[in-house]
């Protein structure tokens, strides 16, 4: 086999995994090319640019390969780019420096298993949010935090699971009717709460962490998308402003999470900014972006970043953000098609579908 029939093959492998994510069905080995987006991008490029470097482009099959690959590589770059800081910011600079209506969040997922306790505490020093949310946390890990966490944060809502699915939601803020709902599944945790600012002002706050599409447990995306999208359908109800936080075991630029985040009309931070990824942290590689801060548009962002290392398999993210509602005429989101909302509910109504048909089985 030559080097060039080796390319091709190459070239033929990038263009499968291109085309893979746009098949409308949610089993678990089609949704799992969702993520690796910006590695699947570097990989077309090499390709590419070794096919121009090495061979003559003077056959038709030649001219076609070159064609196909660049269309791919070009569209791979368009998808992966307002996840640049070259793009234009979708949630916009903060204006004020106010602090009765600016603060702090951030998300980790501690990783159930991980027993280095201090080193999260000592990022949580160190970054020292007001809203905090831990993720995959159990019994032993509440009882690890709980004493020093206390002590700065004066409200706290949360469901300590030994299912990797405990979270834990910590506030220095006022939480005002804070709620654990299992949308999809009495194992799956979400919390809701209002926050109120020291100025006055309130905004809701949801905190989800859906369960991945897995070969073994869930081989289908069905439940993470439709928890997804009925926290989409209750931002998109609001009547103040709106915070999403969590891990959504789900990239950025997928199709549920762009789903969820036209229904829902909120903001990415990441837009502009970059990709903060955050999983997986045991590779320098294979990275890509899970953990999510979405807001309306009500908020602006102070700064943006990825959180240091806690010897989980994820890294936190953090934000720190301003309410400015008197501005939010300047970054409104699109209102949603009909076709958007009504593929949303689809997926709602699949879940249930599916629920129903695993009680009748048991």
């Amino acid at each position: 086999m030559t080097f060039k029939n080796i390319l091709q093959i190459l070239g033929g492998i990038a263009v499968v995994l291109t085309l893979v994510p746009f098949i409308a069905a949610d089993f678990w080995w089609i949704r799992i090319f969702d993520f690796p987006h910006l590695q699947l991008t570097i990989f077309t490029a090499i390709a590419t640019l070794a096919y121009f470097i090495k061979f003559d482009i003077k056959w038709a099959k030649d001219y076609a390969f070159v064609s196909i690959m660049t269309a791919c590589l070009v569209f791979q770059i368009l998808k992966i780019y307002p996840y640049t800081p070259l793009a234009e910011k979708e949630v916009l600079d903060a204006t004020i420096d106010n602090s009765d209506n600016s603060f702090k969040v951030m998300v980790a997922n501690v990783l159930q298993k991980n027993k280095d306790h201090n080193k999260l505490l000592q990022e949580v020093e160190s970054k020292n949010p007001d809203i905090l949310l831990l993720l995959e946390t159990d019994r032993v890990w509440l009882n690890a935090v709980n004493s020093t966490l206390s002590e700065k944060y004066t409200y706290y809502k949360g469901a300590p699971l030994d299912n990797t699915y405990g979270m834990l939601l910590y506030s220095k803020l006022p939480m005002q009717n804070a709620e654990i709902h299992y949308q999809i599944d009495d194992s799956i945790p979400s919390i809701e709460t209002k926050v109120k600012l020291p100025s006055g002002a309130y905004f809701q706050l949801y905190a989800i962490h859906p369960t991945p599409p897995m070969p073994q447990h869930n081989p289908m995306s069905t439940d993470r998308d439709a928890e997804m999208m009925k926290t989409a359908f209750k931002s998109r109800n609001k009547q103040i402003p709106v915070l999403v936080i969590g891990d959504f075991n789900d990239v950025a630029w997928s199709e549920s999470t762009q789903l969820y985040k036209e229904v829902s009309e909120l903001l990415d931070l990441r837009i502009g900014r970059g990709l903060f990824n955050t999983f997986s942290a045991n590779s320098k590689i294979m990275r890509w972006p899970l953990d999510h801060i979405f807001v309306s548009e009500h908020f602006r962002a102070k700064e943006v970043l990825r959180g240091n290392d806690v010897g989980s398999d994820h890294f936190p993210a953090y934000a720190e953000l301003t309410l400015e509602s008197d501005k939010k005429d300047e970054q409104t989101p699109s209102p949603p098609s009909e076709n958007q909302l009504k593929r949303a509910y689809q997926i709602i109504e699949k879940e249930a579908t599916q629920k129903d048909t695993r009680k009748e089985s048991n």
